[in-house]
């Protein structure tokens, strides 16, 4: 009988694991080629995992809220429609990776060793970090640390008792890559303390985060306003993608400080050029010709006259981006923010780019970008103009050290300088927000690259051929 493994997809170079959402079929069903039998969701995007060929789901491997590595079967599926479970199907089931309810999960029991021998275990930098079985990714408190989060505490040196103290957002207190890239922005500050012995040898927990001790968590350690709820009041939790936003928002102003330069640019030229050109550009392509794409070309523009805007930060080394990938923040129809990237934009002619605009933007519209297609950004821009605001403050899209806000286009009076000398005149003007890191990003660099982009709007040619 002709019966494979279905494996979790790989989904692009920074995605390790993803969350089973929901079941799209059941066991013994026929699908078809192409046919979306899983929905999954990363910490970037959700997205549907198709059935490989026509045939039958044999095996259901993994349970909706489990957390899967990339290249983990999934399912057994069978091509010859022969739907009897394969041999040792109960092990395979077993290798379920992820967290499951706590009702139907205990922690395996683990032999009796000498006190000495954990002392070491707990104090040792993680081996091992890929594969192994699920014990293996446990803890000695049995909680679950994925190959990523394992990966990074190896690298940063960090021990399993001092990961075990680490507290988790993730589902079951799991700790996630944010948790990790936090702790690690505050393990200066905060140090953790060695592990204690009692007097019987065995290894005690050390004492938890007090005031005195801030909390390592993937949030600062602030205690929130208490909300009281009135009788007329709704409550509503918040979807996973919000959660994921608030989580990422807040990490990113704890960890850099926010400064905003504003100019002001006259984009009176390359609003007469669109206008002159929308019609026949929708006519000969097939699709609308929109601000964006020119502030993309801009923007990639002065990243190539300030490469140090095009950077990231890591501990205490600075990472200089060669490629130019320029994310733009998009709405989607539920309110949330994603942000499509546009690979090496300083590659793209103006008609290149329009086209990588339009479909970046209507398939996250639709929630039909891939992984690898909101990843791997250096440098994101918000048009919060579209919304009708004429500037604004952006957050930082971490692990990048800058943002900028593209402000409604509007109709101002001004003085124009002509040969005959000044005259009042009707201009097109916009605010151009930066918000940037300043940790490694100065005024003078912050403020500077900001004016060089108005000034490339402010000189764009009237007279430019599209084709």
């Amino acid at each position: 009988m002709a019966q494979t493994e279905i494996l979790l997809p790989k989904m692009g170079e920074s995605v390790a694991e993803a969350t089973i959402i929901k079941w799209l079929i059941e066991e013994g069903q026929t699908v078809e080629a192409d046919e979306p039998i899983v929905e999954i969701a990363t910490d970037k995007v959700d997205s549907e995992v198709p059935a490989p060929e026509y045939g039958v789901i044999v095996k259901i491997l993994v349970n909706q809220d489990d957390v899967v590595e990339v290249g983990q079967p999934i399912a057994i599926f069978s091509t010859d429609g022969d739907t009897a479970a394969p041999d040792g199907s109960s092990s395979a089931a077993s290798r379920q990776v992820g967290t499951s309810s706590a009702a139907s999960e205990k922690a395996p029991e683990r032999e009796e060793v000498p006190a000495q021998e954990v002392v070491e275990a707990v104090s040792a930098p993680l081996e091992g970090v890929k594969g192994g079985s699920e014990v293996e990714r446990k803890g000695p408190s049995g909680r679950f640390y994925s190959p990523l989060v394992r990966s990074i505490a190896k690298e940063e040196g960090i021990a399993m008792e001092e990961l075990e103290q680490i507290e988790g957002s993730g589902s079951d207190g799991r700790v996630t890559k944010k948790d990790m890239l936090a702790y690690i922005a505050q393990r200066k500050s905060a140090p953790m303390k060695a592990p204690v012995v009692a007097s019987n040898g065995q290894t005690k927990a050390a004492p938890k985060a007090t005031e005195k001790s801030p909390v390592v968590s993937a949030t600062p350690a602030i205690k929130a306003p208490k909300v009281t709820v009135g009788p007329n009041d709704e409550i509503v939790e918040m979807d996973r993608m919000r959660k994921m936003i608030a989580e990422h928002m807040v990490m990113s102003k704890h960890v850099s400080p926010h400064v905003t330069s504003f100019v002001e640019a006259d984009v009176t030229n390359l609003v007469n050029w669109r206008n002159k050109m929308k019609k026949e550009f929708q006519q000969r392509e097939g699709e609308k010709l929109t601000f964006t794409p020119i502030f993309v070309e801009a923007i990639a523009r002065a990243i190539k006259d300030f490469p140090n805007i095009n950077i990231s930060v890591d501990g205490d080394k600075l990472i200089y981006r060669k490629d130019i990938n320029v994310g733009m923040a998009a709405a989607t129809p539920s309110g949330n923010l994603i942000v499509p990237v546009i690979k090496n934009a300083d590659r793209y002619n103006l008609i290149g780019l329009a086209k990588t605009v339009n479909d970046l933007a209507d398939r996250a519209r639709t929630n039909k970008l891939s992984p690898d297609e909101i990843s791997g950004g250096t440098y994101t821009i918000s048009n919060v103009g579209t919304f009708g605001n004429v500037m604004g403050t952006p957050i930082i899209n971490q692990p990048q050290v800058a943002i900028m806000a593209l402000g409604a286009i509007r109709k101002k009076p001004a003085v124009i300088e002509t040969p005959q000398g000044d005259m009042i005149g009707v201009r097109h003007f916009m605010f151009l927000s930066h918000s940037y890191d300043h940790r490694v990003v100065d005024g003078m660099l912050g403020g500077t690259f900001v004016r060089r982009v108005a000034d490339y709007l402010e000189q764009f040619d009237p007279e430019r051929a599209l084709w």
